[in-house]
């Protein structure tokens, strides 16, 4: 008689099988903070080593809050806000390589890029550095490219995706023949060459955004009517999120090689809230937040089968509203966390920290393999002249200390160097007499010594608000 089978499953080993989330204590939350109750699939906050930002209800406009990480508790309601939009803002996205510059997406058809001083502003901040015109309608997504500087990526309900150069306020490129509908989501791979977007068509696209090219492209990845989301994982995957026809959430994992059928496909629950996926590449793990949800499921991307494992669920009372997901380097290593999450509230921000238990006190090399810093790897004209090149990583081991504050400067072409835009040709004999050209050097000069004027006068307001903030802190 052959033995009985052996029935045990055994258990797959895997050092994330433990980890677990924590609420921070209540005074570590951030609270009395009026979240912006816009119906919007975006994520609402943006955070980084330094700064918690959060889209916020105000009147007449957009703005959004900008809290240094250490500010915990109760927010001043004066305390100043980022107001320079005419319609509420949808998107906010830290720029990775300097975490003094944000961007800002907004109903009122524009992008905007914000320098945060380290020090809080007396007042609030109205000027951004740079404002990026292109869209036509609402724009509801951006997103830094992950390895080359100053390329910003913005999706809107004009079906359209538009790449920029901050650093010189330029329009690189359009996509706009891409997608016939409403685009719900756009993410980077890991070294910026792809992109993965997903659309009210029901399509997961690839595309090459230097040869404006789909190279591959998936209909009804999920069967369900409602929003998909779609992120790169590791070795070029994608991970997707959806509904199937019966309404259940799903998630799925795809290989860009044969597009047709699923590596996994995995229904979850019968729940209406998008899951909006944060993926950590240095753990292979998946985080699902769905919007209205109170619970955070993560699970592992591995080579075997079933390919995505289920790890755990953190789950809470409170449902949240949005979420922010905090840069690898952000993190207290010393703790063993391998993630933190920024959950809001209708009031409140409240930080929960993911760990990954061990009785060791030393640093953890496995846990933390060297990670994307903040220096970039390629500058936007050699990205865009088809270079690639992965990120620069470094160790954690010592823990990332936060770089001083950089400014971003934008150099704005000189429009007179350049060819005339396409437009109505003027004649000739308007522009072209030479008599011209000192008049207008005198007025080139004139406004450079004007601006010299105005950057001196904002260094002095600068300083003086430093010193009227230490001195305010100074009597606390």
């Amino acid at each position: 008689v052959s033995p009985p089978a052996m029935s045990r499953r055994v258990v797959r080993q895997s050092k994330f099988r433990h980890v677990f989330g924590q609420p921070v204590k209540a005074d570590q939350m951030y609270e009395d903070i009026r979240v912006s109750k816009v119906t919007c699939d975006s994520s609402f906050c943006a955070v980084n080593p330094k700064f918690v930002a959060i889209i916020v209800e105000s009147g007449g406009g957009g703005a959004f809050i900008v809290l240094p990480l250490a500010k915990t508790g109760r927010v001043d309601k004066n305390h100043p806000l980022v107001t320079g939009h005419t319609a509420p803002v949808l998107d906010i996205d830290w720029c990775p390589h300097n975490d003094n510059v944000i961007a800002s997406a907004s109903e009122d058809t524009t992008v905007m890029v914000w320098q945060i001083p380290d020090y809080v502003p007396v007042r609030n901040i109205t000027e951004p550095v740079v404002t990026l015109e292109g869209h036509s309608k609402r724009v509801s997504i951006i997103s830094w490219h992950p390895t080359a500087r100053n390329v910003l990526l913005s999706a809107g309900c004009d079906n359209l995706v538009i790449l920029w150069n901050v650093g010189t306020g330029e329009m690189l490129l359009a996509l706009d023949d891409m997608h016939t509908d409403l685009i719900y989501n756009v993410g980077w791979n890991r070294n910026g060459s792809l992109l993965v977007t997903t659309c009210k068509d029901k399509k997961v696209r690839v595309i090459d955004p230097r040869k404006q090219q789909i190279i591959a492209e998936k209909t009804k990845p999920h069967d369900g009517t409602r929003p998909i989301r779609a992120i790169f994982v590791a070795d070029g995957k994608i991970f997707t999120t959806g509904f199937s026809r019966m309404s259940e959430r799903q998630l799925g994992l795809w290989d860009l090689n044969n597009f047709e059928e699923p590596i996994a496909l995995q229904e979850m629950d019968t729940s209406n809230g998008v899951l909006l996926p944060f993926y950590d590449a240095d753990s292979s793990i998946v985080y699902l937040c769905g919007k209205g949800d109170s619970s955070i499921r993560y699970f592992e991307i591995t080579d075997e089968a079933p390919y995505v494992h289920y790890l755990n669920t953190y789950s809470s009372k409170e449902p949240q509203r949005g979420m922010g997901f905090m840069p690898k380097r952000g993190l207290d290593v010393s703790k063993c966390e391998i993630a933190r999450f920024f959950k809001l509230h209708e009031r409140k921000c409240e930080p929960i920290v993911m760990t990954v238990p061990r009785k060791s006190d030393l640093f953890q090399d496995d846990l933390y393999p060297d990670t994307p810093g903040p220096e970039p790897a390629l500058e936007a004209d050699e990205w865009l002249s088809g270079k690639d090149a992965e990120p620069i990583l470094i160790s954690l081991r010592d823990g990332y200390v936060p770089i001083k504050n950089r400014e971003l400067k934008v150099v704005k072409k000189n429009i007179l160097d350049s060819n005339p835009p396409p437009g109505p040709r003027r004649s000739p004999s308007t522009c072209d007499s030479d008599s011209f050209s000192p008049a207008l050097e005198e007025v080139l000069e004139e406004i450079r010594a004007l601006k010299e004027t105005v950057q001196a006068q904002e260094k002095r307001i600068s300083d003086l608000e430093n010193k009227l903030c230490q001195f305010t802190n100074g009597t606390d």
